[in-house]
């Protein structure tokens, strides 16, 4: 009621700034818990490439299968005599974002 001219305008400034502010930490929330979830699916991808190792089936195919459809054509697959290591790639907003931010598993075994 008795606020200068000067200050009409303050609140709104706040506002916008408290909203970009809220968006991007809701972003950075976001991007933790795809690279977390991430980790958990390329592990499990590795115990199912470890498998198929043991049971002398192609290594690669399990990988893939065990993966859900968005992250097959994100990943790689490296095998080194008994140990499979599996580098998956997280889904971001922007590509470098997500190479920076690529998750590996390792799983072994002896071929039978």
């Amino acid at each position: 009621m008795g606020g200068s001219p000067n200050d009409s305008g303050q609140a709104t400034v706040e506002a916008v700034a408290g909203i970009t502010v809220l968006m991007l930490a809701a972003l950075v929330c976001f991007q933790l818990l795809a690279t977390g979830y991430t980790a958990t699916i390329a592990d499990g991808a590795a115990a199912a490439g470890a498998v198929a190792l043991i049971r002398g089936e192609p290594v690669e195919p399990a990988v893939r299968e065990a993966l859900p459809g968005w992250a097959r054509d994100r990943v790689s697959v490296t095998r080194t005599s008994s140990m499979i290591r599996v580098r998956l790639r997280p889904p971001a907003l922007l590509d470098s974002m997500a190479a920076g931010l690529t998750v590996s598993a390792e799983a072994g075994g002896k071929p039978g």
